[in-house]
């Protein structure tokens, strides 16, 4: 039984091999989520129906299935963590956890259909199964590290949203002040001429509303020009921190690297020390024991 928990504990919460590869369960898992996030998507298609939807409703069962299995080996698994604790204090701890929760939702999220009346409230439950798609968090070394550059840069992104804020704020005040009595549908207030704002400053620009006085397209024009270098802004401070960690992440390797190559010189300077008194001239080899006849 503990050779089993091994294994599985080194497929689920390991989930990689030593040359960085993941591991055969995690990538089967991998492809079952993609599946599962899919068959969510066209779940919600009123034209499919028919052989397509008893297809669909069959899938679904099958990927809760998969899921509920695969939860209760890793709480099965979970008593090979290493720390202190019994067995089902690494269990319950598990459970607990954000990637537990995680996992417990999507379960329920998927089999609480088949449990229930397919009541119109539990169409909405349903949609919960993409929860499915945050379970690609342990698998990604990549999100780990984008998630790190931008605690890292956290204060940065916050002075930029303030300033995003600001001009928001500043732009759709002054859509109210000159606008506001010429289009009061679309700039009649300060929350009305937010909607303006915030699709300005996007760049998205649907076109609804925009100004027809002269000093509004003077004010409109600063907002979407500003809008261009905010939205620039924590794209470059992301990059720029993303960056910063792969380069981390690059000297790790090589620190590793010279410390291993380190290591084996070492073992050759020992092994030639060793290989130096053997060859000694006057060193007198010990004679070998004799056997007893």
């Amino acid at each position: 039984m503990a050779g089993k928990r091994e294994f599985l504990y080194h497929q689920l919460f390991v989930g990689a091999e030593p040359d960085g590869r993941l591991t055969a369960t995690n990538r089967l898992l991998i492809l079952v989520i993609i599946l599962a996030v899919a068959a969510a998507a066209l779940s919600t298609e009123p034209l499919i129906t028919g052989e397509w939807h008893h297809v669909l409703l069959i899938s679904e069962l099958v990927f809760g299935a998969i899921f509920l299995l695969e939860y209760v080996a890793r709480i099965y698994a979970a008593a090979e963590v290493p720390g202190p604790g019994t067995d089902w204090q690494k269990r319950w701890r598990f459970i607990r956890s954000p990637l537990g929760l995680i996992d417990l939702l999507v379960v329920v999220s998927t089999l609480i259909p088949f449990i229930t009346a397919d009541a119109a409230m539990l169409r909405t439950v349903r949609l919960l199964r993409v929860f499915a798609v945050m379970k690609f968090g342990r698998f990604s070394k990549a999100i780990r590290e984008i998630s790190s550059a931008i605690g890292e840069r956290a204060d940065d992104l916050i002075v930029t949203m303030a300033l995003a804020g600001v001009l928001l704020l500043v732009g759709s005040t002054a859509m109210y002040m000159t606008e506001g009595h010429l289009q009061p549908d679309e700039f009649g207030s300060i929350p009305r001429a937010l909607w303006w704002a915030i699709i300005t400053l996007t760049t998205v620009g649907y076109g609804d509303a925009s100004p027809i006085t002269p000093l509004g397209k003077v004010f409109a024009s600063v907002v979407a020009l500003c809008g261009i270098a905010l939205v620039a802004m924590p794209t470059g401070i992301i990059a720029a921190a993303f960056s910063d960690a792969m380069q981390r992440r690059r000297d790790e390797k090589l620190e590793e690297l010279r410390r291993y190559l380190e290591e084996i010189e070492e073992e050759e300077e020992v092994i030639e020390e060793r290989l130096a008194e053997m060859t000694r001239p006057g060193r007198r080899r010990r004679p070998l024991p004799r056997k007893d006849k």
